[in-house]
């Protein structure tokens, strides 16, 4: 009886998520071109020529530097919000809502907007660096292989960091009052108390946060093909945005499903790293 309840669910995790991944591996086994759009089998040479391309190591390099960035930032950044949001302060429900201002709006339109803060002549950014005299002409962020990155993983950091401020938040109105309390009676200041009561109290969480923002910014494909389109030069190319290359961009379905498999290869190696680091505490307590 109990298979025959999970049978539906099963069916369904199947059908939706592990047969479109070996589909996708059985796709990657052969290739296809605009002018032969016919799939011709060629086995394991797709990954072959993968690998001795630079511009796969070039996109396995960014897609590392991208979610690391991006993560760190989030995590960071919504970790020292949820804390300010978390003291009395007036307004502030609405302070509250105003910070999920940037993770309600859709990808597309987000992207757009830091376009137009990137502009060269007309850009927010630029004008109030000439403006406190830090530049004295327009800086290309977007069209500049050294800052493209740089630039799409603040715009990333923005569209995202309300989500782990929310996360972080509930985690901190959780923290027993007890243990704090108990500490301050102790003399430990508001830094020693954050770092041995608060931090460990919410380390699971954190954990888990980590855990989500990295699945979904090493996927994360809007601000990137909106704002650079993964280049200039390939500067800010990661695996979303050359699978859709490849595949929608020179129909080299092949070619595309190898590079999905590959991203899942990645993105496993990165959940494994996570988790064993979420591990290792327990094991020396």
């Amino acid at each position: 009886m109990a298979y025959g309840f999970m049978a539906p669910a099963a069916i369904l995790v199947i059908a939706l998520m592990y047969w479109p991944m070996f589909d996708t591996f059985r796709e990657s086994l052969y290739t296809t071109t605009f002018i032969n759009p016919k799939p011709t089998f060629v086995g394991l040479q797709t990954y072959r020529q993968i690998f001795g391309d630079e511009t796969f190591w070039q996109v396995v390099r960014n897609s590392i530097v991208w979610t690391a960035g991006v993560v760190f930032l989030q995590n960071v950044g919504g970790f020292a919000i949820a804390l300010l949001l978390n003291q009395r302060l007036p307004l502030q429900g609405v302070l509250r809502s105003l910070v999920l201002l940037p993770w309600v709006l859709p990808g597309v339109v987000a992207a757009i907007l830091w376009r137009f803060m990137y502009d060269p002549q007309l850009g927010l950014i630029n004008s109030f660096l000439m403006h406190i005299d830090l530049i004295h002409q327009g800086v290309g962020w977007l069209a500049d292989p050294s800052t493209a990155m740089a630039a799409v993983i603040f715009a990333a950091f923005w569209k995202g960091f309300p989500f782990s401020t929310v996360v972080f938040l509930a985690a901190l109105q959780n923290v027993d009052q007890e243990q704090v309390e108990a500490a301050t009676i102790d003399g430990a200041g508001k830094l020693r108390r954050l770092i041995d009561v608060t931090l460990p109290a919410i380390f699971p969480v954190a954990v888990v946060n980590v855990l989500l923002t990295t699945i979904l910014t090493f996927n994360y494909f809007d601000i990137i093909y909106v704002l650079t389109r993964g280049g200039p030069l390939n500067a800010t190319a990661i695996f979303p945005t050359r699978i859709y290359e490849l595949g929608f961009g020179q129909f080299r379905f092949g070619e595309a499903a190898a590079y999905g498999s590959l991203a899942v290869l990645v993105l496993v190696l990165f959940v494994g790293l996570l988790l064993l680091l979420q591990r290792r505490p327990a094991r020396t307590a």
